[in-house]
């Protein structure tokens, strides 16, 4: 398939799946907090069945599975099916978003605080970290598909994905920044800009020195 019906394909795929986990998130919300405006805010979280908790946890790696099985169908080498993954996971992210927002009127500001995922632990930040992370894997993804032909030899070295990883390790620890609140129903405190900020900067940073022409 040419790369831009490819990619038009992944992303109403994406954005169609982002509006059925939405769709979900709708019902929880009036399920685990009867009585509060939909646009209300989260937290403090409500108490939640065990079921509903561990129906939730299963939603989110069955979530990731699907993601990632596209990403095998549509693509053969690892780096493409990588790039698809995280090509599908943004838009995904943002569809959801968006749909929220049309829905429900939440989130009001990207400001206000989200539960992002629940497995190991909760991870919580304002809205704005995750559409920057969403909006940063559609744009390096599409730079990579483009880049990088179904022959071509992958750009990167061991160094550059242990760059990576670093990074997302630093994104990721922001994220369970307040993990301990969470979980014990308190609102979350500050999130850690300074954290999230310096992985995803070097991150990208990176991801362009490493696909310059000249490499």
């Amino acid at each position: 398939m040419p790369p831009r019906r490819l990619l038009t394909w992944l992303t109403l795929w994406a954005a169609a799946f982002g509006t059925a986990e939405g769709a979900v998130v709708v019902y929880l919300r009036r399920l685990c907090y009867p009585g509060q405006p939909d646009n209300g805010p989260l937290f403090p979280l409500r108490i939640v069945d065990p079921l509903i908790l561990r129906t939730e946890m299963a939603r989110e790696a069955a979530t990731l599975l699907m993601l990632l099985g596209v990403a095998f169908v549509a693509e053969r080498r690892p780096l493409r099916r990588f790039a698809v993954f995280c090509f599908c996971f943004g838009v995904w992210d943002l569809a959801y978003y968006a749909f929220l927002h049309v829905a429900l009127g939440w989130p009001a500001s990207v400001m206000d605080w989200d539960v992002l995922f629940l497995i190991p632990q909760p991870w919580s930040s304002p809205v704005l970290a995750p559409v920057l992370v969403s909006l940063g894997l559609v744009g390096g993804a599409v730079v990579v598909l483009r880049r990088v032909g179904e022959e071509g030899q992958s750009p990167f070295r061991a160094l550059d994905w242990l760059v990576f990883s670093a990074c997302g390790g630093l994104i990721l620890w922001s994220f369970l920044w307040n993990a301990a609140a969470v979980n014990r129903m308190e609102p979350p405190g500050a999130f850690p800009w300074w954290l999230f900020l310096a992985g995803l900067l070097v991150a990208v940073a990176w991801l362009l020195r490493a696909l310059r022409p000249a490499r």
